[in-house]
């Protein structure tokens, strides 16, 4: 449940240093902690994902913020492209997520690199869907990271964020609300090397524009057909968007 942060990594400048030292800290523990702290649905938000784009066969798939390559296996299992690959700012966790791909003999399948999301190294419409997981809330520049995942998208591409959100009902978003201050930085604490981790994550669930704000930043970097679902009571949100197919690709 942890997904990308240190305190203070509330200001953009500087966020993308910060975001990488602590994920090469959380490293070692990060799957366990995603487990225990979201008491295993964190697999079906995952899964919930990637099965939207059960109908279609996309056959590059790129999945940035891919951590230790979660989302990136379950494509590759529910998907079956020809190549997935996965980016993140930490070493360390493209590290474990290597070592679970080789595990799962799709090290032929699945490449990870370390880049940022606001700089791809990939040419224009080079691939046909890209995953975000967690991620997307701890862009340094959150404009220009959607900007270059659209950049690299071919016509009618899709883009599927996974993300954490604020619950809106009652007693639900005082619950959650208490959980996060209280809670999740203890056991965080008990469990990983380091507990700022997990007191960075509910601020920066509080000061991400989730929902319709966020769909607004989407369309805003160039998105369309856009939607937004709240899963488990609005503790987490799917959002996904489409690169606007040409009049030729219509016809």
């Amino acid at each position: 449940m942890p997904e990308h942060s240190h305190p203070p990594i509330g200001e953009a400048e500087g966020k993308a240093e910060a975001v990488e030292t602590m994920f090469d800290a959380v490293a070692p523990r990060y799957d366990l902690l995603n487990r225990v702290l979201s008491a295993g649905v964190d697999r079906y938000w995952r899964s919930r994902a990637v099965q939207t784009l059960r109908d279609e066969q996309p056959q590059r798939v790129l999945d940035v913020a891919t951590g230790t390559a979660d989302l990136a296996l379950k494509v590759q299992r529910t998907l079956h492209p020809r190549e997935t690959i996965g980016i993140d700012l930490s070493a360390e966790m493209l590290d474990r997520g290597r070592e679970k791909i080789k595990q799962a003999n799709l090290a032929s399948r699945i490449v990870l690199q370390k880049e940022d999301a606001a700089d791809l190294p990939f040419d224009d419409g080079s691939f046909d869907a890209a995953f975000v997981a967690f991620g997307v809330r701890n862009f340094e520049d959150l404009d220009a990271g959607l900007g270059d995942i659209r950049r690299v998208l071919g016509p009618g591409g899709a883009l599927v964020v996974l993300e954490f959100s604020t619950p809106r009902a009652t007693p639900i978003k005082q619950l959650y609300r208490w959980y996060s201050r209280h809670v999740l930085p203890r056991i965080g604490g008990l469990l990983s090397p380091d507990q700022g981790a997990y007191e960075y994550l509910p601020s920066s669930v509080a000061a991400f524009p989730d929902g319709v704000d966020f769909l607004r930043r989407m369309g805003g970097a160039g998105f369309v057909d856009l939607s937004w679902t709240p899963l488990t009571f609005g503790i987490a949100s799917l959002y996904t968007g489409r690169v606007q197919r040409s009049a030729t690709d219509s016809a």
